[in-house]
């Protein structure tokens, strides 16, 4: 399911780069879905992203941990915990792009100038549901600098805070926090009993 996200993506996105009209159409504007019910933008603007670097960094983080999400979904299903899991997983791909929109649709419902795209919501959640299971695991920073997923995560979401509460640039720090909460809870939302598994790997038993 990864690779067809990825793909569905990667098509999405390159074809609204040179369609100002369908970009314009797909974007998360807030006001446009509050006071005009344009319910869809919460998910579409997934699937569009500004440029070829953004684009390329979030479906590289999809692509590192997407994987490894399904795994521990099918693991979960195999233990009876959870049934279908790729259904599992692409409801959980597409609740995450909408939850984590859901801060800047309230913050910005009578602002017709705010936009946002990208699936940057959805791919925090991924990572931090991959750190869930894998809290030591390195991570490497700028592809260089090796950090435990967990020690990567606390920075992450203090990054994400400070910069959302700063408001000085153009990305919305806000879907990157909200998403990356709630890919840490997810595991928590198919079965609490994991709490113990995150504890357990977390203090190395």
């Amino acid at each position: 399911m990864t690779w067809i996200i990825i793909g569905f993506t990667v098509l999405v996105s390159i074809s609204s780069f040179n369609n100002p009209e369908l970009f314009s159409k797909l974007q998360f504007n807030a006001y446009q879905v509050y006071h005009r019910k344009e319910w869809y933008r919460l998910i579409s603007h997934g699937f569009v992203h500004a440029n070829w670097m953004h684009l390329f960094v979030n479906m590289f983080v999809l692509y590192m941990f997407g994987t490894g999400v399904e795994s521990w979904l099918k693991e979960l299903e195999s233990n009876g915990i959870i049934k279908f899991f790729r259904l599992v997983y692409v409801l959980f791909y597409f609740s995450a792009i909408i939850i984590a929109s859901l801060i800047s649709l309230f913050k910005h419902k009578d602002n017709i100038w705010y936009n946002s795209v990208g699936a940057s919501g959805a791919t925090s959640a991924i990572l931090f549901f991959y750190i869930f299971f894998n809290p030591w695991d390195k991570l490497y920073v700028f592809a260089l600098l090796p950090v435990p997923g967990i020690i990567l995560g606390i920075l992450y979401l203090i990054y994400s805070h400070y910069m959302s509460r700063k408001n000085v640039d153009n990305i919305n720090h806000d879907a990157h926090l909200i998403g990356a909460i709630f890919g840490f809870l997810f595991p928590l939302i198919l079965d609490f009993k994991l709490i113990n598994f995150f504890i357990s790997q977390l203090l190395g038993r």
